[in-house]
């Protein structure tokens, strides 16, 4: 076995580092006396070294399984630029030539290779066990190990055959690497990989650096981004989103608006995913705009903020991509957008799966959820979730420790949770329990018998769960995830009910469906400044009562909110509010303008300019397409078939074009199918009405019209009298 002093002069020659970090030196130590290693160690904390090193001191190929071939192109080229032969590491994957694969297993064979990165799918071609069976091996590393098991966040089903395969090639010593692993998955890892004699190598999850906090999502989002972006100049940031389509949108925003950023996703050609990578790595780029494809393995040291625009699917997930920030010790901003009607989407996407797969996928977006909307301290609560006890009540550097919620007195409600899990014998899951203890209606009858229910029935249910969740953090009750969260009583927790004191909770955060909420809201609520919201609302209903018009035909709600927040006080800036074209800001805008100036000067206001966020013209064909068959009196059903648009469809693109302010004459087509006396009635009604929800219009005259004939009619109205 090498000492110290060998490793660090092996350490020193092939790396540059004087010294090791954390639990590197016992690692390296481990695997060169050939004996199985697990490693679970935070991003950041230099895993790759781990196996680096020992493979460079050992005789024979390493072979490395990893999962992306782009997380095998940067590590290959890592390897490289520590050596003076480019031979020294290889990838062997779907992306090469044939005669690329002879070139690499020839530097294999004449024992040039070091480091062969395989993915887990070539570790089981045949002829690529053949080969590996032919060359000497030191060890086989298996990197983001966590793919293993199904209660990881990237399940991969083929990395469930890597034990076998070595077995079929030859057993040698076994290294298994990853950053985010639970209690549970740890256990799968080890099991899978049949590690029955191994070394465990645990680091802190604890990174002091990085900072979290949770935010509302609400319809602002893109504007809270590019704010949060522009206060950072020049700072490298990685965004995550769920979807390609949000990924591309996103990026040309932030372009448009004078942000350096590019998207990164799968379904991008692989030479274009590249060159976007390496522009950010270059430092060509401040941001990149990626869903869960980008960051595994990319050596970027100085990210300064990772912002997750979508809630992630489960919290090893958002562990691991939030902890791409900061990775050289300095500042790293880990800032999470959430509504509550995301974890909605996110299930949806579940249906296709085995049911066993969607209740393990409804589990993690459980324990997500609940450490979005907790008020605990976010260090300890993700601390907690990988098995590591974190003693600090306050870490000072997440939003709810900079800004805590009031604590309140939950010492009776403890018990009486704990109580339930008792009588409920340890079978149910938090939302049972706290249905039972506020007395609503359960799927077993039977429970309604118990002494408990209905013991809390005028608590609120969120109250409930902030202490049952706090309960858990407290190890006062477990929640098994394997076991689809059902809720046990530990030791500690009986021992509490024998001789109960006080317990204090924190109550959850409250993320309603912000969206909806907005919808619901006057317009007064969602902007910036109510009191000019107020003004405009009462110039708006002067100037329509002038007209003889409706208030929304002169500006609709979210035009109104809009000027509110940002205050144009040009005819070009009155444009480029939401709903407002040329001809309508030149037929109503003089007046809104005058007052918006005259509030600004008169009450000092410094204007946000910076949150007048650009938005990315909607390229669609369709409108095109639509604006020019209406202008040639194209019938609209045979307008909706070359399109390709089911009627109903058709009439929503219509609306879209009318509402964002432009004017269309669609009379040849509503006199073929609506007497005239029909369309001057439902004209009347839309003149008498002070709001455009077309719910009540269809409630009066659904018996006469259908509801696509009332929308024309309505579109033939507002475009008349608004655009």
């Amino acid at each position: 076995m090498a000492n110290n002093k060998q490793l660090v002069a092996e350490l020193k020659k092939h790396f540059g580092f004087d010294s090791f970090k954390g639990n590197q030196e016992a690692i390296v130590e481990n695997l060169i006396a050939e004996r199985d290693t697990f490693v679970l160690m935070p991003t950041g904390g230099g895993k790759s070294l781990c196996y680096q090193l020992p493979s460079l001191m050992m005789e024979g190929t390493a072979i490395v399984i990893s999962p992306l071939i782009a997380l095998m192109k940067n590590q290959v080229d890592a390897m490289r630029n520590y050596s003076e032969d480019d031979g020294v590491a290889h990838f062997l994957n779907s992306s090469l030539t044939r005669e690329a694969v002879l070139e690499v297993k020839e530097d294999v064979r004449r024992g040039k290779t070091k480091l062969l990165y395989v993915a887990p799918e070539s570790l089981t071609k045949e002829e690529n066990i053949e080969f590996l069976k032919s060359v000497k091996i030191s060890f086989f590393a298996v990197d983001e190990a966590h793919c293993i098991s199904e209660w990881g966040h990237d399940f991969r089903p083929e990395y469930r055959n890597i034990r076998p395969k070595i077995m079929e090639i030859g057993v040698r010593p076994v290294i298994a690497l990853t950053a985010t692993a639970t209690p549970k998955v740890q256990h799968d890892i080890q099991k899978s990989l049949g590690m029955t004699d191994v070394t465990v190598f645990k680091s802190s999850f604890n990174r002091p650096n990085l900072y979290y906090e949770v935010r509302p999502k609400t319809k602002d989002v893109d504007k809270d981004i590019i704010r949060y972006i522009k206060s950072r100049p020049g700072k490298s940031g990685i965004i995550y989103c769920l979807s390609r389509k949000k990924v591309e949108e996103l990026a040309e925003t932030l372009c448009v608006n004078d942000i350096k950023a590019l998207p990164y996703h799968a379904g991008m050609d692989s030479a274009k995913r590249t060159e976007n990578q390496d522009a950010f790595l270059l430092e060509k780029v401040d941001v990149i705009v990626a869903t869960i494809a980008f960051g595994m393995g990319i050596d970027k040291p100085d990210v300064r903020f990772v912002i997750h625009y979508d809630i992630p699917k489960s919290l090893e997930g958002y562990y691991q991509e939030t902890g791409r920030a900061g990775r050289d010790g300095g500042e790293g901003e880990c800032i999470t957008f959430y509504t509550k009607s995301d974890l909605k989407k996110l299930e949806k996407f579940m249906q296709s799966k085995p049911t066993n797969e969607q209740e393990i996928g409804k589990q993690l977006l459980a324990e997500t959820a609940a450490y979005a909307e907790s008020s605990v301290c976010r260090r300890r609560t993700l601390l907690h979730y990988f098995g590591e006890n974190y003693t600090q009540c306050d870490c000072g550097n997440c939003d709810n420790c900079r800004h805590p919620k009031v604590r309140i007195e939950a010492k009776d409600e403890l018990c009486a949770v704990l109580e339930a899990i008792i009588a409920l014998k340890e079978r149910r899951k938090s939302d049972y329990v706290v249905k039972l203890l506020l007395g609503k209606p359960l799927e077993d009858i039977k429970d309604e018998d118990l002494e408990l229910f209905g013991s809390e029935s005028s608590a609120e249910p969120k109250f409930i769960n902030s202490v049952i969740n706090q309960g858990v953090i407290e190890g006062f009750i477990e929640k098994g995830i394997e076991n689809y969260g059902m809720l046990k009583i530990t030791a500690k927790g009986k021992e509490y009910l024998k001789r109960p004191v006080s317990f204090k909770v924190a109550e959850d955060r409250d993320f309603t469906d912000i969206d909806a909420d907005n919808e619901s809201k006057s317009g007064a609520a969602s902007a910036l400044d109510p009191e000019l919201y107020a003004m405009l609302s009462d110039l708006r209903k002067k100037i329509a009562k002038k007209n003889n018009l409706p208030p929304y035909v002169v500006f609709q709600d979210n035009s109104l909110e809009a000027m509110a927040t940002t205050y144009p006080i040009t005819m070009e800036e009155l444009q480029n509010i939401p709903g407002v074209g040329e001809g309508k800001a030149h037929r109503y805008g003089k007046d809104f303008i005058e007052l918006i100036a005259h509030h600004v000067e008169e009450n000092e206001i410094e204007r946000p300019l910076d949150i007048r966020v650009k938005t990315v013209a909607k390229r669609s064909v369709k409108k095109v397409d639509i604006i020019r068959g209406i202008d040639k009196q194209i019938q609209l059903d045979a307008l909706a078939d070359s399109l390709l648009l089911s009627f109903s469809e058709l009439v929503d693109e219509i609306e879209t074009i009318v509402y964002s302010g432009t004017r269309i004459n669609i009379d040849y087509y509503l006199n073929e199918i609506i007497d005239e006396d029909d369309i001057n009635e439902l004209a009347d009604y839309f003149r008498e009405c002070e709001t455009d929800d077309l719910k009540a219009a269809f409630k009066e005259w659904g018996d006469v019209f259908s509801e696509d004939e009332i929308r024309l009619v309505h579109l033939k109205f507002v475009s008349e009298h608004g655009n």
